[in-house]
């Protein structure tokens, strides 16, 4: 049995220019698949066939903004054993976490189910499956947004009267898909609000802000790699924090460089070290 889905671009007259929304249907397509062969087959197709065991496959069209359904559908039987057990839910939660990563957005926190189904995979895995979706599918799929401004949603439809928004696309995160490092060094005062403790990857808030951006490692400074005591203050901070109000926040000092959109505006920090008092 498949998994439902819809993508639906924003248009006042229920229509799209054909091209645009040909390339933001095949961008959905190869996002899902890819996602779905990393966590089911634990492996990043690099191309996508009609012999594929995981594929996709187009539905009805609707009205409402300009509307198409496509289902995820699995061709192997020890390969739908393997999405049984991941159960509908987590495997959706999965691919909206893994889109959002790849964009520098701030997903819903995963259930426990979810974040033990990603610790297996590995991190090695998951950042080469979220390099592989910035590389093309996310691309495609911001075509509609990036040509006519059009914002696109992806959506899991859990029956035909419920739908649940995965992910929301338009030029803003298309922006993040071609960052620029600024090596400038900065001095930060933050506090973590979110952490992957494989990758290191997370979310923090600066002092004074009131929204999230996502913070990790340079590529000379793996998280994995790191000695326990560097590592420690990230996870203390979050815990310590778990459940306060946002004034009575604990900060980190910290030096860090950045990874910026080409209008300036910061999508993440990348953490060269802490700032001791």
């Amino acid at each position: 049995m498949g998994v439902n889905f819809d993508v639906v671009i924003a248009s006042d007259d229920y229509s799209v220019d054909m091209n645009s929304g040909l390339d933001t249907l095949k961008g959905a397509s190869e996002a899902t698949r890819q996602i779905a062969t990393a966590i089911l087959e634990q492996r990043v197709p690099e191309r996508l066939s009609s012999e594929s065991k995981v594929r996709t496959n187009l539905k009805r069209s609707f009205k409402g903004s300009f509307g198409q359904q496509f289902s995820l559908d699995i061709y192997d039987n020890d390969i739908q054993k393997r999405f049984n057990k991941i159960g509908k839910k987590v495997f959706t939660e999965l691919l909206a976490y893994f889109i959002n990563e790849a964009l520098y957005q701030e997903s819903p926190e995963l259930s426990d189910k979810a974040k033990k189904e990603l610790k297996s995979l590995g991190t090695q895995l998951e950042e080469k499956l979220i390099k592989q979706l910035q590389k093309s599918s996310l691309d495609h799929l911001h075509t509609a947004s990036n040509n006519f401004n059009h914002d696109v949603k992806l959506r899991y439809r859990q029956s035909k009267n419920t739908q649940k928004t995965l992910v929301k696309v338009d030029r803003a995160t298309y922006a993040t898909l071609k960052p620029r490092t600024d090596k400038v060094q900065r001095n930060i005062i933050a506090s973590i609000t979110r952490l992957n403790i494989n990758t290191g990857n997370g979310r923090l808030q600066i002092h004074g802000s009131d929204e999230t951006v996502a913070f990790g490692f340079s590529a000379t400074k793996k998280y994995r790699e790191l000695k326990i005591a560097s590592k420690t203050p990230f996870s203390e901070n979050l815990h310590t924090n778990n459940g306060k109000p946002t004034e009575e926040w604990e900060t980190l000092k910290l030096m860090v460089h950045t990874h910026n959109t080409n209008t300036g505006r910061i999508i993440k920090y990348i953490i060269e070290g802490i700032i001791d008092d």
